[in-house]
Parts: C-alpha cells; structure tokens; sequence
C-alpha cells in the first residue's frame, strides 16, 4: 500500500522537479482557448451538433497528437522511416513528395505552422527535462502519456475559453 502512495506522489511532484512539464501544461491550455477562438462561425445553437465545429476539433487534436507523437519518439520514427527509404527508390521518392506537399501545406498556413512549432519545441523540453532527472520511460509510453498531458491541458483551455469550469467553480 504504502509502495503505491509513493508512486503516486513521485508522479504528483513530477512537474515540480521537470518544470518544461508545466510549460507543456501551459502551452496546450493556450492551444486549447486559441482553437475555441478560432473555431469556425457555429451554425446551430448546440455547439456540439454542428458538424463542421465537430470536424475541426477532431483535426486540431489529430494534428496535435501527431506532433506529440512524433517529437516524443523521434528515433523510433527516424529508423522506421529510413528502413522503409532504403528498401526502394520508389518508396523513397513517394515519402519525399509526401513530406515536400504536407510541408507546403504547412507553410501556407503559417497559423498552424505557429502551433505546430510551439506544441513540438515545449514536448521537446519537456522530454529533455524528464531526461535530465532520469525519468526515460518507454518511447510509446511517453507518447501516449504526453498525448494524454496535452489533450488534458487543451480541454482545461477550451473550459476555460468557453466558461465552463469558471462557472461550474461559481456555481453558476
């Protein structure tokens, strides 16, 4: 019992002793009010109905989980990446091109180049961070639990944004 209490407060004081994590925390909260801000004009009164406001949520949180996963797990993916590569010169021009056109994309859209970069650089401190008081778990591990961290950071914006959690603390 008392192996779990310790557990559960070494996990507790970890943004205390990896400040980034808290940065991380604070990023994904702005993520989550700047979405809400720049969320598509709602055509119905119920929010959650509208189906345009539904698919933009979806792709922002795709977009920043990928991030996450992505910077959370750079090696893995690098090798992966590569290996696939060598095996064939089609495979490596199809990649290429794949990456070229999703990074015009980006370019083109340089808002969401902004929160891509952002989300990215505070999960690459946050990951240093972790390092350096030697917490380095698995490579899937630390991308689902920061995928985790950022999503909870970004509903904790999006309450805020649209006054859910300040009314439900008012009681109103």
């Amino acid at each position: 019992m008392s192996s779990v209490i310790g557990g559960i407060l070494r996990l507790a004081l970890l943004p205390l002793r990896a400040p980034f994590l808290l940065l991380l925390l604070l990023v994904s909260i702005y993520l989550g009010v700047h979405w809400v801000v720049n969320a598509p004009a709602q055509g119905l009164v119920n929010t959650e109905q509208d189906p345009v406001h539904g698919l933009y949520w979806t792709v922002e949180c795709l977009q920043a989980m990928l991030v996450v996963v992505v910077a959370s797990v750079p090696d893995l993916l690098l090798r992966q990446l590569s290996v696939l590569m060598a095996a064939s010169r089609v495979i490596t021009l199809i990649v290429s091109l794949l990456l070229v056109t999703v990074g015009g994309l980006y370019l083109l859209h340089l808002s969401a180049l902004a929160d891509v970069v952002i989300l990215a650089t505070a999960v690459l401190l946050a990951r240093l961070d972790l390092t350096r008081i030697r917490v380095v778990p698995s490579p899937l591990f630390t991308a689902f639990s920061l995928s985790g961290y950022v999503m909870l950071g970004v509903w904790i914006g999006r309450e805020l944004q649209l006054g859910g959690l300040m009314g439900a603390a008012t009681g109103t």
